[in-house]
């Protein structure tokens, strides 16, 4: 295992952030007003469930590895969640998210729309599903289970984005980045029903 001074050495700063210690003193941001965070008092580890998008308080991200546990819901077109980062607002931003419930669905088709990458305003997932089939969105593989915690590592690089799914070697999502954006604010985002997220750490290149 490589250790944090090793990591800053290399010109790395490894961060792990307390999700359940960041709501309680107010340190995740909503993007808009209406959103929903709450500690998982059930959860064997320290997690939270959000419904909405919410800044990490404080932080900026521009390239590195993003990593994180993260449980959705087995509930056909209601269960989307993932990191948005380089952030301006609620309406100007990039996210990797997952779609659970298409994980095992038997429809090829849904099958193939597990991961998604979209740079919001310029780029939803529909014009990108639209003008680049299967470009913008994959399968998830090693395939977890819709409603069990999976561990995903996003590495976001100047002209790439990488997706890799319980710890393997193999991404299952490589794409060019879509914004000139290359900079901002960096959160966890749930669309629809609640997500769960922990063990929230960033590993940012300098």
């Amino acid at each position: 295992m490589v250790s944090l001074s090793a990591l800053q050495s290399f010109g790395q700063r490894a961060q792990v952030y307390d999700l359940p210690a960041r709501v309680r003193h107010h340190l995740l941001e909503p993007a808009k007003p209406g959103f929903m965070i709450a500690v998982m008092d059930t959860a064997t580890f320290p997690a939270v469930s959000c419904q909405g998008l919410y800044w990490l308080t404080g932080a900026g991200f521009s390239k590195g590895t993003i990593e994180v546990d993260l449980r959705g819901k087995n509930i056909l077109l209601k269960s989307f969640l993932g990191i948005a980062f380089h952030g301006i607002d609620s309406s100007n931003y990039d996210v990797v998210y997952f779609r659970p419930f298409n994980f095992r669905n038997e429809d090829t088709a849904r099958h193939n729309w597990g991961v998604q990458y979209m740079s919001l305003p310029e780029f939803p997932y529909d014009k990108l599903r639209k003008e680049h089939p299967l470009g913008y969105e994959h399968a998830v593989n090693p395939v977890p289970f819709p409603d069990e915690w999976f561990h995903a590592r996003i590495v976001v690089n100047r002209d790439s984005i990488m997706v890799y799914v319980n710890h393997s070697p193999d991404f299952c999502l490589k794409v060019p980045a879509l914004s000139n954006r290359h900079n901002g604010k960096i959160g966890i985002w749930s669309d629809q029903l609640p997500g769960d997220f922990a063990n929230l750490t960033i590993t940012e290149n300098n």
